[in-house]
């Protein structure tokens, strides 16, 4: 069975065609998903997708957030809210964990001083409430390290890890898994292609950031944009790069998602609705 860890299922480019993006998915048996929420308003919106879905792919699970990209729409109340979000959701067991969060030091007009803000405050509610991150770590890692070692934080994944070889065994270091989509299946992305064949299998998670960071071969065939389906090629494009079978990368990076959120975990054990199979 496959996994994406990092999809946003609450994008606007699904709202017309969810339940037939749902529907590809489980075909392709893709038996569990991550949707991060981007906004404090979001949050319910995230929550109820998730049971909405849950039926049909057993392992959909939220996280809840505010995504630096959303910052400067964002309010200092948006944390208590965010705050209440997160309480109300202990008790729902498809909620594993605080994201998106983090900080991008690449895309133009966003408030520094805000994105530092609401990135800290996020990090102190993970701690406070002893939940895992989703991050966001675009430009943005060696600032993102100096934040999390200020804190006891329960681990959790570096999205669409692009940094140096250092960098990545820092964030393990610190108990996170790296994510690695799309990006990987161009030829010229180098230093991803190399973080993916010399990192240890056990830190390596798979995703799509769907719709966003389509693989390579998507313009060619005229589709539209990324969905959680092509997490199945996504990962057997991996598993090449890698030089490992698609069953074997396709365990290991359940098994390390499953390890690094352990309410993810918690939801899919003893499931009889899972079984591994690629």
């Amino acid at each position: 069975m496959w996994i994406d860890t990092h999809c946003h299922l609450d994008a606007p480019e699904f709202s017309n065609s969810l339940p037939n993006i749902i529907s590809a998915a489980k075909e392709k048996n893709v038996q569990a998903i991550l949707l991060p929420a981007v906004k404090a308003a979001d949050c319910q919106h995230v929550r109820e997708l998730a049971s909405q879905y849950g039926h049909a792919i057993p392992g959909l699970v939220y996280t809840l957030g505010i995504h630096p990209l959303y910052t400067n729409q964002a309010h200092e109340e948006d944390i208590a809210l965010l705050e209440e979000q997160i309480t109300q959701s202990l008790s729902d067991p498809r909620f594993v964990g605080i994201g998106e969060i983090g900080l991008d030091y690449f895309v133009e007009g966003l408030d520094p001083h805000k994105q530092e803000y609401f990135f800290h405050a996020q990090l102190d509610l993970a701690q406070h409430f002893n939940l895992p991150v989703i991050l966001h770590v675009r430009r943005s890692q060696d600032a993102i390290l100096k934040a999390l070692r200020r804190r006891k934080i329960f681990g959790g994944i570096a999205h669409a890890f692009n940094g140096s070889f250092q960098q990545a065994e820092q964030f393990i270091e610190l108990g996170f898994k790296l994510g690695f989509g799309g990006a990987a299946t161009y030829e010229r992305a180098l230093q991803i292609r190399r973080l993916l064949v010399e990192l240890p299998i056990d830190c390596i998670v798979t995703e799509t950031d769907s719709p966003d960071i389509p693989p390579a071969w998507l313009k060619q065939e005229g589709i539209a944009f990324n969905e959680p389906a092509f997490v199945v090629r996504i990962v057997k494009e991996l598993a090449a790069i890698r030089g490992i079978s698609d069953s074997e990368f396709a365990s290991a990076v359940w098994c390390n998602a499953m390890q690094v959120l352990p309410r993810w975990s918690a939801l899919c054990a003893g499931n009889p609705n899972f079984t591994l199979a690629s």
